[in-house]
């Protein structure tokens, strides 16, 4: 398991075409790794995520994906994501497949791939029409009660992307705070990279805490920051402006575009993306 630099993790382990999950629920959300994929120009992304929000809006945006499995997507608190409603109502910058489902059967699906099953089962789906617009959404019967249970084929990405908390120098991982399925979206991948706040010689306790063993992990990468705007449970808050600011960027496509390319792919890695965006806000 090494310790790369992003540039090269992103390189080495995520080619176009490949199946990509940038996992964090609410916090912990993969924006530098994002922003990365931007930079070396990715295309032909399935993208899959529970929760889409401004990090898939610009991978969406700038053309990176042909597809997205996903469930809510939006802006948190303010609305929609104007890119990827682009993308789907006008295919701008390029049409995008859609493989919507609900919360639970994306965690379903992502349980079943870390299983290393070939589809996940819930209780769901039975008062709404999603199965009648997702055909990989199936119905099954329990061989020993009968009941009539959900289907969804299992999550298997060809890389899972996270954030965390800490890595210790053997290059095991630690996350706590409001965990999502970064767990099961990590056992269910081909390869696993994480960006951490920061490497320590043990990693300590923690409420809510999850451990990622090293021998999961194909990269660690250090990257302070690397989560924003959105938040790393003891490290810094949620930048709700930046959120609110959004949606007006990108409302506009040329507006979006412009911003960017000023922030992103005129920034050669993170730490100069933050340091543009303090410079705006002063």
């Amino acid at each position: 398991m090494p310790f790369l630099s992003l540039h090269d993790a992103i390189e080495a382990h995520v080619a176009d075409g490949a199946s990509v999950a940038l996992e964090g629920f609410t916090h912990l959300i993969p924006f530098a790794a994002g922003h990365e994929l931007v930079r070396q120009g990715r295309r032909d992304l399935h993208l899959i995520r529970m929760t889409p929000d401004l990090v898939y809006d610009q991978l969406i945006g700038m053309g990176c994906a042909r597809r997205l499995t996903f469930s809510w997507g939006g802006n948190p608190g303010v609305g929609s994501l104007h890119r990827l409603r682009d993308a789907v109502e006008h295919q701008w910058p390029r049409p995008l497949e859609l493989d919507e489902h609900s919360h639970a059967g994306m965690a379903a699906a992502f349980c079943a791939g870390a299983a290393r099953l070939p589809f996940g089962t819930l209780r769901g789906y039975i008062d709404n029409d999603l199965e009648h617009a997702n055909p990989r959404v199936r119905r099954v019967d329990c061989p020993f009660t009968g009941e009539r249970l959900a289907a969804v084929p299992a999550l298997n990405p060809d890389v899972t992307i996270l954030h965390a908390q800490r890595a210790d120098r053997a290059g095991n991982v630690a996350l706590h705070g409001i965990v999502g399925a970064q767990r099961e979206a990590a056992m269910a991948a081909r390869r696993l990279i994480v960006t951490v706040e920061e490497v320590v010689d043990a990693l300590p306790p923690a409420m809510n805490a999850i451990v990622l063993p090293h021998w999961i992990i194909t990269a660690v990468v250090l990257c302070p920051g690397g989560a924003y705007p959105s938040y790393a449970h003891g490290f810094y808050a949620r930048d709700n402006a930046f959120y609110q600011r959004w949606d007006a960027i990108a409302r506009d496509r040329a507006t979006f575009a412009d911003w960017m390319q000023r922030h992103v792919l005129d920034t050669p890695d993170h730490a100069a993306f933050l340091a543009s965006i303090e410079k705006r806000a002063a």
